[in-house]
C-alpha cells in the first residue's frame, strides 16, 4: 500500500505537468463511477491527504486510494486494465487497481489537514491530544490510525518504533511522556526521510528493521501480525522496550 510520501511524489509529478485549468477531453477505464461527470471539466488543483490523491474540480473532487496494490502511469499505459484514465490535450493520467470516490463540496470540511504528517498544517499538539484519548490502544495500531497520523503506513510504523526504541505491544498509556513526544516527532520526520530516499531510489537500503532478519545491533528480528490492524510487524525485543507486561 503506498504510504503518504509516495502520494506526495505522485502529486509533485502531476503538478509538473501544469494541468491546472486543463480540460479533461476523455475519460476511460472500467470504473463503475460516473466517468462522464469529469468529461469537459477543468482541473482546479491536485492535492494529497495521507494516502489519498485528490483531483479537484469546481464543485467536487475525485479521491483515489491505491489500496494494497494500486499503481499509476503518467503519459503511458500498462498492459493491465485501466481503472480510470483522464485524458488531456497534452497529457494523460492512468490509475490501476484503486478505489475511486467523488467527494462533494469543500474539501476543507471533509479533510483535517492538520492530521497529515506531511502537510504544512501538521499539528503535533493536536496529535498528542488524540493519542491520549487512545490510552489503551497499542502503539502499533495508533500509528496506523489515519485520523491521528494520516499518511503513516506499515513501513513507517515499523521504522518509527525501532528508531525510538518502543516495543509495538506497548499501549499509549504505557509510554512515558518523552516517548510519546518522540513517537509524534518521528512519525513526521521519518515520513520526510522516506520521501527523500524514495525519490533517490534508495529507500530499502535505509530500512533498519522492516523485513530485516537482524537489527542494526545484530539481534534477531521478530516478525508477527499484531494489534487490531493485524499488520505485519518487525521488531527487536532487545532494542525496543516494553514498558508494561504484554497485553
Amino acid at each position: 500500500m503506498p504510504e503518504g510520501p509516495s502520494i506526495v511524489i505522485l502529486r509533485e509529478l502531476v503538478e509538473e505537468l501544469h494541468l491546472e485549468e486543463a480540460l479533461v477531453i476523455d475519460v476511460i477505464g472500467n470504473t463503475a463511477i460516473d466517468k462522464d461527470r469529469m468529461l469537459n471539466q477543468r482541473v482546479i488543483a491536485f492535492k494529497s491527504w495521507g494516502k489519498h490523491f485528490l483531483i479537484c474540480f469546481k464543485d467536487f473532487a475525485l479521491r483515489i486510494h491505491f489500496l494494497m496494490f494500486g499503481s499509476y502511469r503518467i503519459n503511458e499505459r500498462k498492459d493491465s486494465m485501466i481503472r480510470l484514465g483522464l485524458i488531456f490535450k497534452n497529457a494523460e493520467l492512468n490509475f490501476y487497481t484503486c478505489s475511486l470516490k467523488f467527494i462533494e463540496g469543500d474539501l476543507n470540511v471533509v479533510y483535517d489537514w492538520s492530521a497529515d504528517v506531511m502537510s504544512d498544517e501538521w499539528d503535533a499538539k493536536a496529535a498528542m491530544k488524540k493519542l491520549k484519548q487512545k490510552g489503551q490502544s497499542l502503539v502499533c495500531d495508533v500509528l496506523l490510525d489515519q485520523t491521528i497520523f494520516s499518511g503513516v503506513g506499515n513501513i513507517i510504523k515499523n521504522e518509527v518504533l525501532y528508531r525510538i526504541g518502543v516495543h509495538p505491544l506497548n499501549t499509549v498509556d504505557d509510554l512515558p511522556p518523552a516517548k510519546l513526544k518522540a513517537l509524534i516527532k518521528e512519525a513526521r520526520q521519518y515520513s520526510f526521510d522516506f520521501l527523500e530516499w524514495k525519490k533517490a531510489f534508495v529507500l530499502k537500503k535505509h530500512w533498519l528493521i522492516n523485513t530485516r532478519k537482524v537489527c542494526p545491533l545484530g539481534h534477531p528480528v521478530e516478525k508477527q501480525y499484531l494489534g487490531k490492524t493485524n499488520r505485519r510487524t518487525f521488531f527487536c525485543n532487545r532494542c525496543q522496550k516494553l514498558f508494561a507486561t504484554i497485553h
